[in-house]
């Protein structure tokens, strides 16, 4: 008797397969074998069967589920036990009773055998083989789902693009092909698929397909993502227009198997004459022009509304996923740290030369290795499927073109704030405007990112030396800055006083993005405001026309009204909700309406993203909040709508006036009707389910 994990979660006798029910008994069995042979706390099984939203008998109930798989196992004979330990229980497997311990087992096995590529890939085949379908189709957990499949879906993706390597080293580009079509279009967001596709199609003497796939996935990086191909997928394409001969094929890229990499011959990289030294190269706005000239002009008219957009960077290597985590009792799983480095396809980065304060250094090979970071100084992206806000957008592009005011105080530069709710599409509106006004900005447009990666504001001094090096540099004409994200109007005011090179023209334009008002930033400096508010009925309707296609919205318009309904008509929301319906073509609007109305805090985050969720970013903006204003708010959330009503000077209320100005003041209340301010259905569920969340937690099991 074998455990399936990698497909419906089964049971299996030889030739005799049982697939289980989605159950709860199922949800704690899958999370029991996704960690086999380490002891597994109850408060993370527990989560796993229930979400996060727990009953307040979980405890007792979890053991009445061990309960019932123990006794599936005797009636199918499964000598397999389920173990309690301390904290928790533990479930005992190997490879011949486990696939996924099986497939991690082949998988070392092949990394033995780098000497001898056929054996290599005959072991990487058979491990593949224990592939049986969709990851645990059958079990409904959404923690698990978001939190364990994506990671086992990468490690069946490197061993996929591990066999594509050994393939085209071994001649064998028709067998690759077979693979690579279908990889490339299930996963197209993967590069290193499209590079081997192309790679297998111009050794093949397929030249004009191998360019009809570049320029197809170059479209689709560009339409969906608003990115550039890689700089390998670039060099892969030049390589292929001058007909050079690529020279013997060699694998690409290490294997990483459980996070340990395996050393492999080194690769020899594709190389074209001319080509760009692997360094880092100073920025300089007319470069960032160039790039951003290089964007098709077509993809400005679409943005993801309310999202932080996902730009290119030059990322000198990858980082090796953990080892099997490690469950601290009480815990969720903890990654064992100390993975080692992973060097990026081509071999060992190099160090970087002539660096500007704008763009970190490659680390040397051989020291230890950290997620690179995002640039914080960047071309203005352009933004795929951008609808709506054509007021807002034409308003906001005049301003930006107009000439500046004659005198001396030309040399001030033109402050616009954009400012309004989390997620409510500021950075998306603000970069579209850029793009759309890109001409009256010569010296370049640049997106300048004023907070770090874990949301803490970037220093004003930081920030003003990385913009001043860039603008030093500037050629004629004026220069467009968005400061993306403005915390306090402190990180903005020395960024008014930049000048041109030498001191000569005028300042650059600056656009502000913040869901603070700013107001004081405006009563100094002046400037001109533009407050966002929710999606009109028309602006939703229309986004999910874009973004879904018209054809399967118009065949189901009611349908298509109730989940922009659903959604509130925040721009965020719709936008994941859209990412979600787009992976499943065949599910009808009907059906996703109800069940995004059973609870659209949960279901509105992307599985292989979860930081892209409606949650996580509402806990992220309360998260800078003070703590008194986050304690009012909360109050405020919780009770009936009519504590916002506008009582008068002589009755404040349990929240003062004062309180409520500052919170509206940070964008998380809008103005009425009803009364002076309200507070967004979306915004408001999820701080009473985070409330319910919370006082569950401390209850006694």
């Amino acid at each position: 008797m074998r455990f399936q994990l990698l497909g419906p979660l089964a049971l299996a006798d030889g030739p005799d397969t049982v697939v289980l029910q989605p159950s709860k008994p199922a949800n704690l069995l899958a999370a029991l074998l996704l960690h086999a042979n380490s002891p597994v706390s109850a408060e993370y099984l527990q989560r796993a069967i229930w979400g996060e939203e727990q009953p307040a008998t979980a405890r007792a109930a979890l053991q009445t589920c061990v309960l019932r798989l123990r006794r599936l196992f005797s009636k199918h004979g499964v000598t397999t036990s389920i173990d309690a330990v301390p904290g928790g229980y533990r479930i005992t497997a190997a490879p011949p009773t486990l696939d996924l311990l099986g497939f991690r087992d082949r998988l070392r096995r092949a990394a033995g055998l780098d000497r001898d590529p056929e054996a290599e890939l005959c072991a990487l085949r058979d491990a593949l083989s224990l592939w049986q379908g969709s990851l645990l189709a059958n079990v409904r957990s959404v923690v698990l789902h978001r939190d364990e499949v994506p990671r086992l879906a990468e490690e069946r993706l490197r061993a996929v693009e591990r066999v594509c390597d050994l393939l085209l080293a071994l001649g064998r580009c028709g067998e690759a092909l077979v693979d690579l079509w279908t990889a490339t279009r299930v996963h197209p967001g993967h590069e290193r698929f499209h590079e081997q596709l192309i790679e297998a199609l111009y050794r093949s003497g397929r030249q004009s397909q191998a360019l009809a796939e570049y320029r197809r996935v170059k479209g689709f990086l560009l339409e969906e993502l608003g990115v550039d191909p890689s700089p390998s997928l670039r060099r892969l394409e030049l390589a292929v227009l001058r007909g050079e001969d690529l020279g013997p094929a060699a694998p690409a890229a290490p294997r990483v198997i459980l996070g340990e990499t395996v050393a492999l011959p080194a690769a020899r990289p594709i190389t074209a004459p001319h080509a760009a030294p692997s360094t880092v190269s100073a920025v300089t706005p007319s470069t960032v022009l160039d790039a951003a000239s290089a964007t098709a002009p077509d993809a400005a008219s679409a943005t993801d509304q309310g999202a932080s957009p996902v730009t290119s960077q030059a990322a000198s290597g990858v980082v090796a996923p953990g080892p099997t985590p490690v469950l601290p009792q009480g815990g969720h799983p903890v990654p064992a740290q100390g993975a080692p480095p992973v060097p990026a396809q081509g071999g060992s980065p190099a160090p970087a030369q002539a660096t500007t304060p704008v763009a970190a250094p490659a680390p040397a090979a051989g020291t230890t290795f950290a997620p690179v970071a995002t640039p914080r100084i960047e071309p203005v992206p352009a933004v795929p499927h951008f609808t709506g806000r054509a007021a807002e957008a034409a308003a906001l592009t005049a301003r930006l073109t107009a000439p500046p005011p004659p005198g001396p105080e030309d040399h001030r530069p033109l402050t616009v704030l954009v400012s309004g709710a989390p997620g409510i599409g500021k950075s998306a509106l603000a970069q579209h405007a850029a793009r759309l006004a890109r001409d009256a900005f010569p010296a370049g447009q640049l997106l300048v990112r004023m907070t770090r990666a874990d949301g803490e504001p970037r220093p004003a001094d930081e920030v003003t030396a990385d913009v001043a090096a860039v603008l030093g540099a500037a050629g004629e004409g004026r220069a467009l800055l968005i400061l993306d994200d403005v915390v306090d109007a402190d990180q903005v005011r020395p960024l008014l006083t930049l000048r041109g090179e030498a001191g000569a023209g005028p300042g650059p334009a600056v656009v502000v993005t913040s869901r603070m008002g700013l107001g004081g930033l405006i009563a100094t400096h002046g400037g001109w405001v533009q407050r966002l508010t929710t999606f009109t009925e028309t602006e939703s309707y229309a986004l999910l026309l874009t973004a879904l296609g018209a054809e399967r919205v118009e065949a189901e318009p009611r349908a298509a009204h109730r989940l922009a309904a659903v959604c509130g008509h925040f721009p965020a929301a719709l936008r994941i909700l859209t990412a979600r319906l787009l992976t499943r073509p065949g599910l009808r609007l009907a059906d996703a309406a109800d069940w995004l109305g059973d609870d659209p805090l949960s279901r509105l985050t992307l599985t292989d993203s979860p930081d892209h969720s409606v949650s996580g970013l509402f806990d992220r903006a309360l998260g800078r909040l003070d703590p008194r204003l986050s304690e009012a708010f909360t109050h405020l959330a919780q009770g009936p709508p009519t504590l916002l009503d506008d009582r008068g000077p002589d009755d404040d209320g349990p929240v003062p006036e004062a309180v409520r100005e500052q919170l509206a003041d940070a964008g998380l209340l809008e103005d009425g009707p009803p009364g002076p301010y309200r507070i967004h259905d979306l915004l408001r569920a999820h701080v009473r389910r985070t409330a319910r969340i919370r006082d569950r937690r401390t209850e006694k099991v």
